[in-house]
C-alpha cells in the first residue's frame, strides 16, 4: 500500500502533488470504511451476545488505573428481565420520553437543548437520545473531537435498524456509567442501595436515573437539592412511561 501511494517503482516518474493527495484521500476514505464495516460488525454480534466492555469503560478504567494500578470496575451485567421495571421507567422518562416513538434522534428535544444552551451562553443541555448516549458510550471515547457527533450519529442509525429498543435499553442499562468505577444497572444498585438491579424501589430507581448526566459528581454529593428535585420529578412521571 506504502508502495502504491509512494509509486515507488524503478524509472517511475515522481507523483505530482494533487496525485499524491489523491492517493492519500482514498487510503483515507477506505480506512473510515473499513471501521464503519467494523463497528457494524459489533453491533451485529452484540444482537445475541452481550458486550463486556464498552470504550467509556476502557477509558475510566485508564485514568482510575493511574493512581491505583490494580484498581478494577464495579460492573455485573444482568439481563432485561433482572432490571427493575421502575429502573427503566425511570431513566426513559429522565434521558429520552420519546425513546419508543423516535428512531434514533429526539429533533425537538436536540432545539430546545440548542435554544436553552443558546440563551446559558454555554453546554447546559444535550438533547442526546438514549440510542445517542448508547452509541457514544460503546465505540466513542470522552474526548471531545470535531469528528465524534458525526460519528455518533452513523453509529446510532446502525444500532436503531439493527437492535429492537428493548436490546437497546438492555445493553444502555448495563454500560452506562454511574459513579466512580461504578459501571451498569446491578453495580449501581448494589453501590448505593445494597440491593440488586431487580429490587430497586421506584424512589431508588428516579434517583439513580436523575443521577445520570453527572455520576461521578453525584456519587460524591448524593442529596443535593438539585438531585432530591429532579428525582421528585422523575418519579412523578414515571408512571406514564411504557417501556419496551
Amino acid at each position: 500500500m506504502i508502495t502504491w501511494l509512494m509509486n515507488s517503482k524503478p524509472n517511475a516518474a515522481p507523483l505530482s502533488v494533487g496525485a499524491y493527495l489523491e492517493r492519500a484521500a482514498v487510503l483515507f476514505i477506505a480506512f473510515v470504511l473499513l471501521y464503519q464495516v467494523w463497528i457494524f460488525l459489533h453491533i451485529c454480534w452484540w444482537v445475541k451476545f452481550n458486550p463486556s466492555s464498552s470504550a467509556f469503560m476502557e477509558d475510566r478504567l485508564e485514568i482510575i488505573q493511574e493512581n491505583r494500578p490494580d484498581a478494577e470496575l464495579k460492573y455485573k451485567w444482568v439481563d432485561y428481565e433482572k432490571i427493575s421495571n421502575h429502573l427503566k421507567r425511570a431513566v426513559i422518562a429522565s434521558e429520552d420520553a420519546k425513546f419508543l416513538d423516535h428512531e434514533g434522534f429526539d429533533w425537538d428535544g436536540i432545539q430546545k437543548a440548542y435554544e436553552k444552551n443558546l440563551k446559558k451562553g454555554k453546554i447546559v443541555a444535550g438533547g442526546s437520545t438514549i440510542s445517542q448516549q448508547l452509541a457514544k458510550n460503546l465505540f466513542l471515547s470522552t474526548k471531545r473531537t470535531p469528528w465524534r457527533k458525526g460519528q455518533e450519529a452513523i453509529i446510532t442509525i446502525m444500532l436503531e435498524n439493527v437492535m429492537s429498543k428493548r436490546r437497546i435499553l438492555e445493553i444502555y442499562l448495563n454500560v452506562i456509567e454511574w459513579g466512580n468505577g461504578v459501571f451498569g444497572a446491578e453495580a449501581a444498585a448494589r453501590h448505593y442501595y445494597k440491593t440488586s438491579a431487580a429490587g430497586l424501589s421506584k424512589g431508588q430507581a428516579a434517583r439513580l436515573a436523575a443521577m445520570i448526566p453527572n455520576p461521578r459528581f453525584y456519587d460524591k454529593h448524593q442529596y443535593t437539592r438539585y438531585l432530591n428535585r429532579r428525582t421528585g420529578t422523575i418519579q412523578a412521571r414515571m408512571h406514564m412511561v411504557p417501556v419496551p
